[in-house]
């Protein structure tokens, strides 16, 4: 039978929780004072906590600080007759699992009190899941899988690290482009020299080329010292090409020369400049239909795509969605400085059932989210931002229960909220394929990158 401790200095409120409590199934124990508590939570084994904020010698703030301190992971449910916003959102802060305001609402605090006491019978199977996991995956390491796709991905760059063979990595939105190329660099002769990243997606065709090759002093408008560029920074080292598909025309040109020559020219220069760099390129375009219709050129295409590496999708490779989920709560607790465990049961299975159109990317945010969320030991259901038919269920950064806004806030931050999900229901809506969710949004593809960046969705 579960057992929950009452903690309130008004005696009728205490007997009227303890007959409702009792009715409903649980155990109830009794106290009118901080000090009788915490002998109670010292030497008996608790589900959750019921507790005033306001009791004859001690503050209920205080007393959290003091769980906290002790390690006791019990679910705490706060009460109060002087519920204030501020007292609410320290409430939370401090790690309170609910916080109800007097009168209560009974339905409403049996309710909290189901789910407190759910999280903590949570808590060993949690534990026992993540001991699974923790024996699977090394916590510093953010490029893993066991899958066998992964595992031959592995394979291909312990093969070509140490040359300095041009690679083309390809695969949708979000499945680790980036980070197989830090893979190839960091395990090559070049790893302790520049690894120079250049979003093609990010830059205005304007400037492309002086991005890439720099530019001399005077050469247009605006160009008021000389400035290197991108490959003169990266010699001896890599130059990693992201969205190479969105380079123009003149810029492929120029690359092209680079490929085959090791050599440039500064916009506005006449001077050949040397350089020696490793290329990696990736993309998640059909370069071969880019080169069909006349917008890429075929041999710079044979040029980058001397070997080819092909990552699949999250939902292909199910077996590493438990692992990678379980990483990322790691790296989320600790920034977070919250003690989470893992997940349950129910919500690893909604973990493992949902589509993951945004794959790794879409994972890590909203693991993240979850960590911020949490209010226990372990991530629950209602917890992440999705369903388990697939949708998202609601925001997690401001949004309520019911899918509503918190207006409570100055507006730039509700302006940004709404766009943040506005960007993020398009991208699921459109399986996170950049330019269709530029145009469902009426933007340009650098537009939504911009927008992407800013609201940490990349």
């Amino acid at each position: 039978m579960p057992r929950v401790l009452i903690v309130d200095d008004e005696e009728g409120v205490c007997e009227l929780l303890r007959d409702v409590l009792e009715d409903a199934g649980y155990e109830v124990l009794v106290s009118y004072n901080a000090r009788d508590a915490f002998g109670i939570l010292a030497s008996q084994s608790l589900d959750t906590v019921l507790l005033d904020i306001r009791l004859p010698d001690a503050d209920g703030m205080q007393m959290m600080e003091e769980f906290n301190k002790m390690g006791l992971h019990v679910p705490v449910i706060l009460m109060t007759a002087f519920g204030t916003t501020e007292i609410a959102i320290q409430a939370m802060k401090q790690g309170a699992h609910d916080y109800l305001n007097k009168p209560l609402n009974l339905d409403e605090l049996l309710l909290a009190v189901n789910k407190a006491v759910k999280m903590r019978q949570l808590v060993s199977e949690v534990a026992n899941l993540r001991e699974k996991l923790d024996d699977e995956i090394d916590p510093d390491d953010s490029f893993i899988g066991q899958s066998k796709d992964m595992q031959e991905i592995f394979k291909v760059i312990g093969k070509v690290a140490d040359s300095d063979i041009t690679v083309l990595i390809q695969g949708e939105s979000g499945t680790g482009k980036e980070m197989v190329a830090r893979a190839i660099h960091n395990n090559s002769r070049r790893n302790n020299l520049p690894f120079v990243k250049i979003n093609c997606a990010s830059i205005p065709e304007g400037l492309m080329e002086s991005e890439l090759f720099g530019h001399e002093k005077g050469s247009f408008t605006g160009a008021i010292s000389q400035k290197p560029g991108k490959f003169e920074l990266a010699h001896s080292g890599t130059v990693f090409l992201d969205e190479i598909g969105e380079l123009s025309q003149l810029a492929q040109t120029k690359l092209l020369r680079v490929l085959q020559e090791k050599e440039f020219e500064r916009v506005g220069g006449t001077r050949s400049i040397k350089v020696d760099v490793r290329i990696l390129a990736a993309t998640n375009r059909n370069l071969k239909r880019l080169v069909a219709e006349g917008k890429f050129r075929e041999d710079l295409y044979y040029r980058i795509n001397v070997v080819n590496v092909q990552l699949p999708p999250l939902r292909e490779r199910k077996e590493d969605i438990p692992i990678l989920f379980n990483n990322f709560l790691k790296k989320f607790s600790h920034k977070y400085n919250k003690q989470i465990n893992g997940v349950s049961r129910e919500a690893l299975a909604v973990i493992e059932s949902y589509n993951w159109p945004g794959n790794v990317r879409e994972m890590r945010n909203i693991c993240e989210q979850a960590v911020v969320m949490t209010r226990g030991p372990a991530v629950l259901v209602e917890d992440l931002p999705i369903s388990n038919n697939g949708g998202y269920s609601r925001d997690g950064n401001g949004m309520g229960a019911q899918g509503q806004i918190n207006f409570n806030r100055p507006l730039k931050d509700i302006v940004s909220e709404v766009e943040k999900q506005a960007i993020l229901n398009a991208l699921n809506k459109n399986n996170w394929n950049r330019q269709e969710t530029a145009s469902a949004l009426g933007l340009n593809r650098r537009s939504l990158y911009a927008k992407m960046k800013e609201y940490n969705l990349l």
